[in-house]
């Protein structure tokens, strides 16, 4: 139960990861940095006033050294005034839950990235981890309904915590709670790789909520169609499309809410000095040349081995692109503890270096890979694009698309994967390519270089324009609205 002195949410966020995160110093004292991306914009949105809670995990020593100090509740000064419970879980289950079954298992289904002669095998170390999924699903359920006032409104996001909504509806059946999925939905034959027990008990954790929301409405029906594939339960449709799913004598009301970016903080970051900085230093790089830019983490969806594939043929069968184009390449390390991604991440840099190997030659490198993080220069080459290559196998939205027309000086082609959400919104102004064909990719690069530069600079506008139409906090407060609603 809540603590007396502690009053009641009346809105509560619950996320794997929080807005805020520490690390130890060498005197043993902590130093907290703030978050970023969306759900961080998001709660700004309403205010510390609103008297929020937000529910995260601890991640790190630092975070479980700052848990412990504070009881769970973090000090008001190092989250920007906003009220944050981080829960200090167990590491091994931690670790079990999170790289086991939820980056593991989940977010290969969702992205359908298995190679399946050989892989998903689940076996008793599967079961192991998926108990530590089930425990760590449950400290949330907890803590979430200890905060939460009563008629609260609870806000739980992505595939880390899926059996949350069902476990707090036991808990507390008065909360009014909405799941979000930040990843793609997977088509039922993909999702039924799953043990059948476990693909039943993802979904009907998501049902115990009143709300179940998405990305786009292709991640939303091919949600509803597992519902009734795998739990035999009742789509309700408006004019063909899902609105809502009947199981169990309950009713979960399907959402749509497309996330955007903050196109006044972007264009103000976007001119900073060290933005103008990095912006020198690679026009000095590239020796004024053309650009390809992408801009990812080496996650295992992103797609950049078939990206550098396509520009290597793109040299290949275009030679008068030879010595006139640069490929700035940034590929963030991801997810290191996992050798999957270290051995991805190897294999990257490998395929970088044979293209510089094949086609460079004094004065130029077709490639120019970057692996440690800058967000300064990630904005540099955003403005100094001529073409953005974004080529993800499935991605729930991916921001980097939005992102690039909404900063780009000159305006820029966004050669786009027709399986990321983001084609949903962005698709007629960029050029859509199947994310596995690296022809199809290298003829789209050749023709976003050749494009005129007024198309090029119309597309692109409009490209931002739809891009900012969802900013963060609306994203944020037409979920909570809806909830409200119900």
């Amino acid at each position: 139960m809540v603590t007396e002195h502690r009053p009641s949410a009346p809105i509560v966020v619950a996320s794997n990861r929080g807005p805020v995160s520490y690390h130890v110093r060498e005197d043993g004292s902590l130093a907290a940095g703030r978050g970023g991306g969306g759900l961080v914009s998001g709660l700004s949105a309403i205010g510390p006033e609103s008297g929020a809670v937000w529910v995260c995990a601890a991640l790190g020593e630092g975070d479980r050294l700052a848990a412990r100090r504070s009881g769970g509740r973090l000090d008001a000064a190092d989250t920007g005034g906003h009220r944050v419970r981080m829960l200090d879980i167990a590491p091994d289950t931690f670790a079990a839950a999170y790289n086991g079954v939820a980056n593991s298992v989940l977010w290969f289904v969702h992205h359908l990235l298995y190679q399946t002669p050989l892989e998903p095998v689940f076996d008793d170390a599967f079961r192991a981890q998926w108990a530590a999924y089930e425990a760590y699903n449950a400290a949330f359920a907890e803590a979430l309904a200890e905060e939460a006032a009563p008629e609260a409104v609870v806000l739980v996001q992505d595939y880390h915590l899926t059996l949350v909504p069902g476990l707090l509806r036991a808990l507390r059946p008065d909360l009014r709670t909405g799941h979000f999925s930040h990843t793609p939905w997977a088509p039922p034959d993909y999702y039924r790789l799953l043990p059948d027990d476990v693909a039943r008990q993802v979904l009907s954790g998501i049902l115990g909520g009143d709300r179940a929301a998405f990305l786009t409405r292709r991640w939303a029906q091919s949600f509803a169609d597992c519902c009734e594939q795998v739990l035999g339960a009742e789509t309700e449709r408006e004019n063909g499309i899902a609105t809502a799913v009947r199981f169990e004598g309950r009713t979960t009301r399907l959402g749509v809410h497309g996330l955007g970016t903050d196109g006044e903080f972007l264009r103000e970051r976007a001119h900073r000095a060290d933005v103008e900085e990095r912006m020198a230093a690679l026009r000095a790089r590239t020796g004024g040349r053309r650009t390809i830019v992408r801009v990812d983490r080496t996650e295992l969806s992103k797609n950049i081995v078939r990206g550098l594939l396509a520009f290597r043929r793109l040299l290949q069968e275009r030679p008068e692109w030879r010595g006139q184009v640069v490929h700035i390449a940034f590929a963030y390390p991801s997810r290191q503890d996992l050798a999957v991604y270290r051995d991805y991440t190897a294999t990257v840099e490998r395929v970088a270096r044979e293209i510089n190997a094949e086609f460079g030659g004094a004065g130029w490198q077709p490639v120019d890979l970057h692996v440690k993080d800058d967000f300064a220069r990630s904005l540099a080459a955003y403005r100094m694009a001529d073409v953005a290559l974004v080529n993800p196998i499935r991605d729930g939205m991916n921001l980097v698309a939005k992102e690039v027309p909404v900063v780009s000086d000159a305006g820029c082609v966004l050669v786009l994967s027709r399986e990321a959400g983001a084609a949903a919104e962005l698709g007629e102004d960029a050029l859509l390519v199947n994310p596995y064909d690296v022809e199809a990719t290298a003829r789209a690069l050749h023709r976003a270089l050749l494009m005129d530069p007024a198309e090029r600079a119309e597309r692109c506008k409009r490209l931002a324009a739809a891009a900012t139409a969802l900013p963060p906090a609306r994203w944020f407060m037409d979920q909570l609205t809806a909830l409200q609603r119900i």
